[in-house]
């Protein structure tokens, strides 16, 4: 079952076999966010396997993401800490990726614990299928904290620890899906790593965010998901109107301190 909504295309099916059929060399930019394998219930199946079987369903939906990358396409993929370690050598030193970045996502809430601390941020892993993968860091910049003259005040790199907020359970953007990412985390992924007219595929699109943000910053998406409600809960999201990306970056509204004074 393939829908179509202006520059989206949205296939409800498995990722592996249906990234399979789609040609070589075809994709800019893959945001991946599969299932981390902690037991979490996705309405018609739950995330968990055993290791041997978890590990055989990453490599099998990697090799066919791999394939279909363009020779300087890039892949960010979400993990928690169970597999963090295994993904980064698997995307390595078995796929022949190169390494761009390792990003903390670091939000401002999170499980509480009593014993141990409390998980406050995900990671995502930055490769690329040859080494000159594309970075737009005008695309990207954050306002400085200070002026300086050797600064660029058109704005710094973020770094690779971001601060973005949880689509909150209470949130009026919140959609019953219950690994929902913030728009604004995916905007600066899709900014940094492809232009306009690209196209970004997502073989986990779960409540459609890649999709919708790919959409408003002028992208052809290709989003996956196997469970037919989320592809509907995502059609419906990309035929609503824009009035901003929720969960923006608590930096970009910030003032540079020690700004010069105008002279007379």
């Amino acid at each position: 079952m393939v829908q179509s909504v202006q520059r989206s295309k949205l296939i409800c099916g498995d990722a592996a076999e249906e990234i399979a059929r789609l040609p070589a060399n075809s994709i800019d930019l893959i945001i991946a966010d599969p299932p981390y394998n902690l037991g979490k219930d996705y309405g018609n199946n739950v995330d968990l396997k055993d290791r041997a079987d978890y590990q055989e369903f990453t490599e099998g939906w990697l090799r066919e993401a791999v394939r279909i990358l363009k020779p300087d396409g890039s892949l960010y993929c979400f993990m928690g800490v169970k597999f963090i370690a295994r993904l980064y050598l698997l995307l390595e030193e078995e796929l022949g990726l190169t390494p761009q970045g390792w990003i903390t996502w670091h939000y401002t809430q999170g499980m509480g614990r009593k014993r141990g601390f409390s998980p406050r941020h995900e990671d995502i892993l930055w490769f690329s299928k040859g080494t000159d993968a594309a970075f737009n860091l005008d695309d990207v910049r954050v306002p400085q904290k200070y002026y300086r003259k050797r600064n660029n005040m058109a704005g710094a790199n973020p770094g690779d620890v971001w601060q973005f907020s949880h689509v909150h359970y209470c949130a009026a953007e919140r959609l019953p899906h219950p690994t929902q990412k913030p728009e604004a985390l995916i905007e600066r992924i899709i900014n940094a790593s492809s232009s306009p007219g690209d196209t970004v595929l997502d073989p986990f699109l779960g409540s459609g965010t890649t999709a919708r943000v790919a959409q408003v910053l002028g992208r052809d998406a290709i989003g996956i998901e196997i469970n037919p409600d989320y592809i509907d809960m995502a059609d419906a999201r990309l035929k609503e109107p824009f009035s901003g990306f929720d969960s923006m970056d608590p930096r970009r509204t910030r003032m540079s301190r020690d700004l010069p004074k105008e002279t007379v």
